[in-house]
């Protein structure tokens, strides 16, 4: 108990700035909570999740206003010793999570392709429907700042379009429901050093399907491990480029881009061009 009282303490002390005044930021900024919310506040077992939970604790001893968090673990078929862990970590940050075993894993290693695309869709849907039937209106995922960067130059480059990661969004298929990110601000760099500070230990990728590719050279074959790798090469070109990535999704000018898409409509610049007069 006590370790976890100081684990605690850094959060509002030490990290006060890098996790928890950032924490508050894109709540506010992104108004992701709302009076009378019920968050379910999900727990994959790595740092990201981790931090997230106890900054929702924190939050929920300081809060001015009424909402409930209950924590959600969706196991989808971790093997013994990284469930081990995930318990191990709940009980050592007092986070009194809910695990509910689920078979995604063995489903989708069954696919001959996109296995991953399908376990995420899965994983998804799975936190959705179990966070309904816990009463919950909000999931709660532990995207971070870097997640989102890399996620916008990923489709640039990738994928030829440019969309970015939202810190929140309404659910398709589970009316009432919404996702929200609250680590959307904090960067990754912080959270690892709030987890080495308090000499914390938590799962990476806990998937089946890519444990046997657990070796640094197969790691750096990852479409994301590479986007990292390219973002810090960059940071040499400009130390700016982290900020100005995130800063774009938000300063795109529309009369200077060649086209857009709204509501699954495709939009060019030439639609209004001979009504409208433009300059250089």
């Amino acid at each position: 108990m006590e370790r976890c009282k100081q684990i605690e303490r850094s959060i509002i002390t030490t990290y006060r700035g890098k996790l928890w005044s950032k924490f508050i930021k894109a709540l506010k900024e992104y108004q992701l909570l709302k009076p009378g919310d019920v968050v379910a506040c999900c727990i994959s077992g790595g740092k990201d999740s981790m931090v997230m939970a106890k900054l929702f604790q924190e939050l929920k001893r300081h809060s001015d206003f009424e909402f409930e968090v209950k924590f959600l673990v969706m196991n989808p078929g971790y093997n013994e010793k990284n469930l081990d862990r995930i318990k191990e970590n709940l009980e050592i940050l007092q986070v009194p999570a809910e695990i509910h075993d689920t078979d995604i894993f063995e489903i989708a290693a069954i696919q001959d392709k996109t296995p991953c695309y399908l376990c995420a869709r899965m994983r998804r849907g799975a936190l959705y429907k179990i966070a309904k039937s816990m009463g919950c209106n909000k999931i709660a995922l532990g995207h971070h700042f870097d997640d989102v960067i890399e996620t916008t130059l990923m489709n640039m480059l990738n994928v030829g379009s440019f969309q970015t990661m939202l810190p929140k969004l309404h659910s398709q298929n589970y009316e009432g429901m919404e996702l929200i990110r609250p680590l959307y601000l904090i960067r990754e760099k912080d959270i690892n050093a709030w987890k080495n500070y308090n000499n914390l230990e938590f799962i990476a990728c806990a998937c089946k399907l890519t444990e046997k590719t657990s070796t640094e050279d197969d790691k750096t074959s990852s479409m994301r491990l590479n986007t990292k790798k390219l973002i810090r090469d960059l940071l040499e070109y400009n130390p700016y480029v982290e900020k100005n990535i995130f800063k774009s999704a938000t300063n795109v000018y529309i009369d200077k881009i060649l086209g857009w898409k709204k509501d699954g409509r495709n939009v060019s610049f030439l639609d209004n061009y001979d009504s409208e007069s433009s300059e250089d």
